[in-house]
C-alpha cells in the first residue's frame, strides 16, 4: 500500500488552502483553524490514481462522523436524504436504519429544490467552473484535472432532474473543517473518505431529496 509522506501532505494542504476560493461550489473566505492544516490528517487510504488523505474524525462533532443510525422515515431504501439544517446526509437502508454522514451545505438562497437523481458518478473527477462563476471571476481556469488539489475531491455524484444536469454535486472536500458549515453555493460536500464510501453504495439513478425545516424543498 502506498503511503504519502507527511511532508507531502503538508505541502498538499498548503496548496489546497490557497485554492479554496476556486472550489467547485465556491465558498466564502474562511477562518482556518490556527493549528497547522496537516493536523487534520492521520494517514492515507490506498486508492487510484491517488491515495485518499484520512481525516482525524475526533476533530469533528460526533454527529458529523459516519455512522449507522436508526431511521423510520417514509423514503424507500436506497434514497439519499440531505438535511440542510442538521448538516447531515442519510442513505436509507432496508432494515430501519440509515448510513449517516456529516456534510457542508449551501448558503441560504443557493440550494436546489425538488427531487433529483444521481445522473453520473466520477472518480477523482475533473472540475470546470460554471458560467456564473466565470462571469464573477474571469480569471478562473476553465478546467482543473482531478487530483489532490481538485475542489471536487476524490469522488463526485452529479445531480440531474430529468435529463438535465442541475450543476449541483455531492462531492469530496479538501477543507474538512467545513463539514457542519453552511457556506458553499449549493453543493453538498463530504469528507473524501465518506464520499468514497457513499460512492460505492449508490448506483446511477439513485433518488436524492433535500430537507429544510423538516420538510422537503419542492
Amino acid at each position: 500500500m502506498r503511503r504519502m509522506a507527511w511532508s507531502r501532505i503538508r505541502g498538499v494542504l498548503l496548496v489546497l488552502t490557497a485554492a479554496a476560493p476556486m472550489a467547485a461550489c465556491q465558498t466564502r473566505p474562511m477562518q482556518v483553524a490556527q493549528d497547522d492544516d496537516s493536523a487534520w490528517y492521520i494517514g492515507t487510504k490506498a486508492d487510484k490514481p491517488f491515495d485518499i488523505p484520512l481525516v482525524d474524525t475526533e476533530r469533528l462533532d460526533p454527529k458529523y462522523r459516519r455512522q449507522q443510525v436508526s431511521y423510520n422515515g417514509p423514503e424507500q431504501p436506497g434514497t439519499i436524504v440531505v438535511d440542510i439544517d442538521k448538516r447531515q446526509l442519510l442513505l436509507v437502508q432496508a432494515d430501519g436504519t440509515a448510513m449517516q454522514y456529516g456534510v457542508g451545505v449551501g448558503k441560504a438562497g443557493f440550494s436546489w429544490k425538488g427531487e433529483a437523481r444521481v445522473g453520473r458518478k466520477g472518480v477523482w473527477p475533473d472540475w470546470s467552473p460554471t458560467t456564473t462563476m466565470v462571469s464573477l471571476n474571469p480569471d478562473l481556469p476553465r478546467l482543473r484535472k482531478g487530483g489532490l488539489d481538485n475542489p471536487l475531491g476524490a469522488r463526485a455524484l452529479y445531480l440531474y432532474q430529468g435529463h438535465r444536469d442541475i450543476l449541483f454535486r455531492i462531492h469530496g472536500t479538501n477543507e474538512p473543517w467545513s463539514i457542519g458549515e453552511q457556506l458553499s453555493s449549493g453543493c453538498v460536500r463530504m469528507l473524501n473518505e465518506d464520499i468514497a464510501d457513499l460512492y460505492e453504495r449508490v448506483p446511477v439513478g439513485t433518488r436524492v431529496l433535500v430537507k429544510r425545516n423538516g420538510k422537503y424543498r419542492v
